[in-house]
């Protein structure tokens, strides 16, 4: 065969053709047609020449080339198909045997087998009857398993465990589904599954919005109670400052007879505010206010599983935020001042809530959403605070609801809420509630002292004493008094004393909490002003409309006098709330702010007593001015002056303090001095004499006399001081008495000894100094007799200071 290829393959003999171009062609057609080339091209070549007879004669001479090449082919095999043809007659007699054993092997085959095959078919039938009940089994199996899986998620329904449902139904419809031989079972199931999602959506959806409107109501009581929460932590901050004010106290006072103990909380108490407030955060249902976060975290869990995640958080934070601005609706129809703790209680719970949704949610609200949700808040309960701080006029309703705002601040800072700008509103309204304030107590000082009956106040019992002297530090020693006890004030002190502690406690109380730590003098500035403004302004006007008589304005002075004593209190017990050291508040104190009205009340009293004395004063008159003799136990005027200071003195020293009588008794003195020398100066005098003279010392004498009697109530200095009011006429009497009157030329010794003295005056008093030898009738042997040294040289002084003037 291989030859035959190669014959196939070699060109025809080129011995009869024409010249070497008709050989050449021919050669390359015959070589073309071996190698099963396309003859295309020569086609085109032989009509494109024109000579397609040629191209024809070429193919002709292929075609006998090729014939005579068979033959040769056909001789060449002839002799071996004879061959092979003898060959098959011979196996044809061996394929016949062949055939006739292979029938008897059959025959016998058959006969042997036939029990084989009925044996088989029944192996074959029964193997496939048992590969049905098989794939019958494993379908009634699957469907069980569909059923039983069917099943519990309808317990799980029944029993509202909405997530082991879903996991049921996820497992059927990932695990059985597609493998549920039946038909009808499958479509049941593809037609039901999403209804049943569907359910549990709806479900669950109601669950959380009843949970929705549970928490807006827990939210308040839960406010309520953080609140109080943080109110009793204050209070507890509060007693613990006091006891510590009360060791500094005693510690000031150098008491070594304190005894100091640590008391121990009561644990139980502490134990049921931890489970009340364990109860309050629970996430379970049995929580004391029933705050239960599960039906929220179970709706969170349930749209996780079914993967509605995104939508149910953006579903449960605008449901919040139209929650939240419903809880800003102030009613117009109730008052702020009713309805503020519900309004701050709200925000207050919810915002707790909302801080334990936030750590404990695993990503329903983001912290970002929570802040936006207290911008928000804040932003509206600044703007209410400023509108309903705007209407109020009553300082009592400005501190209740800045008490409540600011233990709001405490409360929600726990949970690292920012309420600076709550704060800062209430700073901003601190001159408003100072002012309303002040207001307030000018309106209570008037009353208290138009009330007042100017009597001493009586306490019959030692809680009266405690309540009204010790309270307010009044007491001048540590011993506390026999009851019944008079005080040496009246009723107003303590009542006014009662107003200004109230002020100074509403002060601390409103500037405490509000975010300045150090308030001291911002308290002390209104004090300040309430004491200096209100207080002394208030005496002021009684001490010029109500008091008439001595014993009123004495009684006034008295109070006075307290008043200075309670007003060291008040800046100690203003510093002492402020958390201020004593030292640091008495280092800072100013002069008594009630000076105006202490002048006022002793320049009243000393008015008063002036009168009284220009009543006895006015027995000058009966004088006698030229007697033969000096009187030895003073005029009749001096006697009843005195007689009434000592009843004065006696009086007043069980209720002026000793400096107050000083300065009273000594402007009243120095009142009676300038009568003295006014009676000397006045026209109704036209001449006295020496004895007149030495009467007029007698009188200054006596008031010494009694000045140097009151050596038991007042110092060595305070005597000198008395003494000095009378220092005009003393000096006047000693210039008068003085054997040389000119020495009050003398520079020096005026300035020592006659330094209260008017020349002016000095002049016209001199001048009515007469001695007995110039009476009108005197003897005449006096004419010859010398010029007394004395009246020489009082003339001399008369005669320079006319001269001077």
């Amino acid at each position: 065969m291989s030859s035959t290829k190669n014959r196939r393959k070699v060109a025809p003999s080129a011995a009869d053709s024409g010249d070497t171009a008709d050989k050449l062609d021919q050669l390359l057609l015959s070589s073309a047609i071996c190698n099963g080339e396309d003859l295309a091209p020569f086609v085109r070549k032989a009509f494109a020449s024109g000579k397609p007879e040629t191209l024809l004669h070429h193919l002709r001479a292929f075609s006998k080339s090729k014939e005579s090449e068979i033959e040769e082919v056909c001789k060449a095999h002839y002799q071996d198909f004879i061959l092979a043809v003898d060959d098959l007659r011979s196996l044809l007699s061996d394929v016949d045997s062949l055939k006739s054993a292979l029938y008897d092997s059959n025959s016998k085959l058959q006969s042997v087998g036939l029990p084989l095959l009925s044996s088989l078919d029944a192996f074959v039938e029964a193997r496939t009857v048992s590969r049905n009940l098989n794939l019958a089994l494993d379908s009634v199996r699957a469907c069980v398993n569909t059923i039983e899986l069917c099943s519990r998620a309808n317990k799980h329904l029944e029993e509202g465990n909405f997530y082991m449902a879903l996991k049921c139904l996820d497992s059927i419809e990932n695990e059985y589904l597609e493998k549920t031989p039946s038909s009808t079972l499958k479509r049941m199931l593809e037609k039901n599954i999403p209804d049943i999602r569907s359910y549990i959506e709806r479900k669950v959806s109601k669950e959380f919005g009843d949970w929705l409107v549970d928490i807006r109501a827990v939210s308040r009581t839960l406010g309520q109670l953080a609140i109080s929460q943080a109110s009793s932590a204050r209070q507890r901050e509060e007693d613990l400052r006091i006891k510590q004010r009360q060791a500094e106290e005693q510690s000031r006072l150098s008491l070594r007879d304190c005894v100091y103990v640590l008391e121990e909380e009561d644990e139980d108490g502490l134990g049921a505010v931890g489970d009340d407030a364990k109860d309050l955060y629970s996430n379970g249902g049995g929580g004391l206010l029933g705050f239960d976060l599960t039906p929220l975290y179970r709706a969170y869990h349930i749209h996780q599983t079914l993967g509605l995640e995104d939508r149910f958080k953006q579903y449960y934070f605008e449901n919040r935020k139209l929650q939240l601005t419903s809880d800003f609706q102030v009613s117009s129809m109730t008052p702020f001042l009713e309805s503020h703790q519900t309004f701050f209680a709200q925000i207050a719970g919810f915002f707790i809530v909302e801080d334990r949704i936030f750590r404990t949610s695993g990503g329903l609200i983001s912290k970002m959403e929570v802040e936006n949700l207290w911008e928000t808040a804040m932003s509206k309960m600044c703007s209410v605070l400023e509108d309903q701080f705007s209407r109020m006029q009553t300082a009592n309703h400005l501190l209740l609801i800045k008490d409540y705002v600011s233990l709001l601040g405490v409360t929600l800072r726990r949970y690292w809420y920012p309420v600076e700008p709550l704060l800062d509103v209430l700073s901003k309204h601190r001159d408003k509630y100072h002012e309303l304030l002040i207001s307030d107590c000018r309106k209570q000082i008037t009353e208290a002292l138009s009330a007042d009956k100017f009597e001493q106040m009586l306490m019959k019992k030692e809680y009266e004493y405690s309540m009204n002297v010790l309270s307010f530090q009044l007491q001048v020693s540590d011993i506390v008094p026999a009851f019944p006890f008079v005080a040496p004030f009246s009723s107003t002190v303590p009542d006014c004393c009662r107003i200004v502690r109230s002020f100074i406690e509403d002060s601390v109380s409103f500037m405490s909490y509000g975010g300045q730590l150090d308030f001291y003098d911002v308290v002390k500035k209104y004090l300040d002003r309430l004491l200096s403004e209100v207080l002394d302004g208030a005496l002021l006007k009684l001490i010029s409309t109500s008091v008439h008589g001595v014993s009123q304005a004495m009684q006034v002075a008295a109070n006075m006098a307290v008043f200075e004593r309670a007003c060291d209190f008040f800046f100690r017990h203003a510093a002492q709330l402020s958390g201020i050291p004593l030292r640091m508040a008495e280092r800072g104190r100013r002069q008594f702010p009630l000076s105006k009205a202490r002048d006022a009340a002793e320049e009243t009293l000393s008015g008063l007593l002036k009168a009284k004395v220009d009543g006895f004063m006015m027995l000058i008159e009966n004088v006698n001015w030229v007697p033969d003799e000096p009187l030895q136990n003073g005029n009749e005027y001096v006697n009843e002056v005195i007689i009434y200071l000592e009843t004065l003195v006696s009086t007043a020293q069980q209720i002026l303090p000793v400096q107050v009588l000083k300065r009273v008794l000594q402007d009243v003195l120095s009142h009676i001095s300038v009568m003295i020398v006014g009676a000397l100066q006045s026209d109704s005098v036209k001449r006295f004499n020496v004895n007149a003279v030495m009467g007029i010392d007698v009188d200054i004498k006596l008031l010494e006399g009694f000045v140097d009697s009151q050596a038991s109530i007042f110092a060595e200095e305070d005597l000198n001081q008395l003494k000095a009011a009378l220092s005009e006429a003393r000096q006047m009497i000693n210039l008068l008495l003085s054997s040389h009157p000119e020495n009050f030329l003398n520079a020096v010794i005026r300035e020592r000894s006659y330094y209260s003295l008017d020349h002016k005056k000095v002049v016209t008093i001199s001048e009515k100094l007469k001695d007995s030898s110039d009476r009108l009738f005197g003897t005449f042997g006096s004419r010859t007799m010398k010029q007394n040294p004395k009246k020489k040289s009082l003339d001399t002084l008369i005669k320079r200071l006319r001269d001077v003037s």
